[in-house]
């Protein structure tokens, strides 16, 4: 995408997380600040680089930034969009690492929740029913065995105090947009990589296929997005990049994946996409129609974790994913169909689990 964007004339920009190469960053970016291409690391201690025009970013230009993550790469947005002095338009890229743990969030933000107060879940269970084959990831092992309610409404406490604390921040770029007089004509796309369990199904990260997991927000603000419309339309992160390219006008690769979302933001049709699925390593596949969705775990013979069983929910009446309805005869036509989708799905994106078959040996018989 922003290598795209740069193609097209615009002067992009990259302040943040980037988790790709290097070599992929260069194409992209003439230019950045507070380049973090580590891993997670504590939100006052963060390693970074400055932009490097020959972008090899050696380890030993690398250095430490004690400024609060999410206001340290805000800062450097607004910096960014305050110099601005060109004529043409700008890509400008904001990664944050908020509010991914440790949620160590700052005053007054870390005292905003009372954890007292805190509501748990609808579908909140102190062990998860099977092995869903990656139970002591490092996510995994921030709460304790069985998961204790106290322990969990601390852990959804700190989650939203590094969520306001990142709100507030954000709100920060769009007041610079504003002073600057180009809110208006500026597109703004939110969203994140993954969600997080926190207690959910007695899970902690993101190592699943679970709602609270792969659903992620999705926000569209600027010229040719209609205004204060939630839209329900299936549709996956891929699709972020010909939508904005839409929007923009600027022409798309012939190898682009994804489906622009513009001809449902101009109404002329209620969806782009039939289904939508995800995968994680090569213990679990999901797929869903938007109302229903199969999940299918496999056993890994590299770990050997996992476990061979499907899980069917109806998103409709149990948004929760709180009853499996795959052992219901009734549902096998349903079991069956999305079966189907899958397998073509995986098929299609050359997954390695796709000459294993979807749906269980011992679900079939």
């Amino acid at each position: 995408m922003p290598q795209t964007m740069k193609e097209a004339g615009y002067l992009t920009h990259a302040i943040g997380k980037w988790h790709n190469d290097k070599a992929s960053f260069a194409r992209s970016f003439e230019g950045g600040d507070k380049l973090a291409f580590r891993g997670m690391s504590e939100h006052t201690k963060v390693p970074v680089h400055d932009y490097d025009v020959t972008g090899a970013y050696p380890k030993e230009e690398e250095y430490i930034e004690h400024t609060f993550s999410t206001e340290l790469f805000t800062d450097a947005a607004i910096n960014f969009i305050e110099d601005y002095q060109e004529d043409r338009p700008f890509f400008l890229y904001v990664a944050y690492t908020a509010p991914h743990d440790p949620r160590t969030a700052p005053e007054p933000y870390a005292s905003m929740y009372d954890k007292s107060g805190i509501p748990l879940p609808p579908n909140f269970v102190r062990e998860h029913p099977f092995d869903t084959g990656d139970m002591t990831v490092r996510d995994e092992k921030l709460a304790g065995w069985p998961r204790d309610e106290d322990e969990i409404r601390g852990h959804m406490a700190d989650y939203y105090a590094m969520i306001s604390h990142l709100d507030a921040q954000i709100g920060r770029v769009i007041e610079a947009l504003k002073a600057k007089g180009l809110y208006d004509d500026t597109l703004i796309v939110y969203t994140a990589d993954h969600g997080l369990a926190v207690g959910q199904h007695g899970l902690m990260g993101k190592q699943n296929l679970y709602e609270h997991s792969v659903r992620i927000p999705l926000i569209f603000r600027g010229p040719g997005v209609p205004v204060g419309k939630q839209e329900l339309a299936l549709a996956s992160n891929i699709d972020i990049f010909p939508t904005v390219a839409g929007l923009c006008g600027v022409d798309l690769p012939e190898e682009t994946e994804g489906i622009s979302l513009c001809p449902i933001f101009a109404g002329e049709i209620d969806g782009v996409r039939a289904i939508v699925g995800s995968v994680y390593r090569d213990v679990q596949r999901m797929v869903t129609d938007g109302r229903w969705k199969l999940i299918r775990y496999y056993r890994s013979p590299e770990t050997n974790t996992g476990t061979e069983r499907i899980q069917l929910f109806d998103l409709r009446r149990d948004p929760w994913e709180m009853q499996d309805l795959s052992a219901a005869p009734a549902n096998a036509g349903i079991i069956e169909r999305l079966a189907s989708e899958l397998a073509s799905w995986m098929q299609a994106s050359g997954d390695i689990m796709q000459d294993k078959p979807v749906i269980p040996v011992k679900s079939l018989a």
